[in-house]
């Protein structure tokens, strides 16, 4: 049942807030591996963001091999987030302007890979100047589980009406998933899938995909009708 007034606002986490490339990139290079340039990343298939490319795959596979090596480079993962990660520009003062909105609830989802990834989190949007305590939520999704059981959970948790609510985010699962529930998509090409990949195979319409993090942050204010100077 759909009975608060207010609007509801989900935040994507990596790659539509926060630049994930560039902290796995960095991250990466401390283990003697390479990722590739990020046009070939947002192209790759998800099982293979994270091993790069044709060129960099045999060498990124070997080190990568083993328990031991991966908790070695989750830990790393987990430090460059906390003290070294950015949000993307104008990101920050975006969530700012959506937090002190009074008719509207804005929170985050993730299925960020680090250690304590809620607690990872909350370092990095501290280092922002923003206060994950006055977010509505932030959650993190397991990476096995999809997003539209959460995206409709979140919604009926504050009992807000579909046409009311609405997700930003950078890949074409969080496309479906808002779809899936009903919800207005804010998409991005800057993050995990870039352009070519949203539109031309999975269909995403043009109309909805913001190219850069700045394009992002005017098509959300305006479309919240929150004044663009504050």
């Amino acid at each position: 049942m759909t009975t608060h007034p207010k609007r509801l606002l989900i935040l994507d986490a990596d790659g539509t807030t926060i630049d994930a490339y560039s902290a796995i990139e960095a991250t990466f290079l401390q283990h003697g591996m390479t990722l590739g340039d990020e046009d070939r990343f947002q192209k790759r298939h998800r099982l293979f963001k994270y091993l790069g490319g044709l060129r960099e795959f045999p060498t990124n596979l070997k080190k990568q091999l083993g328990k031991q090596s991966r908790r070695e480079l989750i830990g790393t993962l987990t430090e460059v987030y906390r003290s070294e990660a950015r949000l993307y520009p104008g990101i920050a003062n975006l969530i700012q302007r959506l937090i002190a909105t009074p008719d509207l609830v804005v929170g985050i989802v993730t299925r960020n890979i680090t250690n304590a990834p809620e607690d990872t989190l909350r370092m990095l949007f501290e280092r922002h100047g923003i206060d994950v305590d006055q977010l509505g939520f932030l959650t993190h999704i397991p990476l096995k589980q999809e997003k539209t059981a959460t995206f409709r959970a979140l919604r009926e948790h504050y009992g807000i009406n579909p046409a009311r609510s609405y997700i930003c985010g950078d890949e074409h699962k969080d496309y479906f998933a808002a779809v899936q529930t009903g919800m207005h998509p804010f998409m991005v090409s800057y993050g995990f899938e870039d352009h070519q990949r949203l539109t031309s195979k999975f269909e995403v319409p043009d109309e909805l995909i913001s190219r850069t993090p700045d394009a992002l942050c005017q098509r959300v204010l305006n479309g919240l009708a929150i004044s663009a100077q504050g």
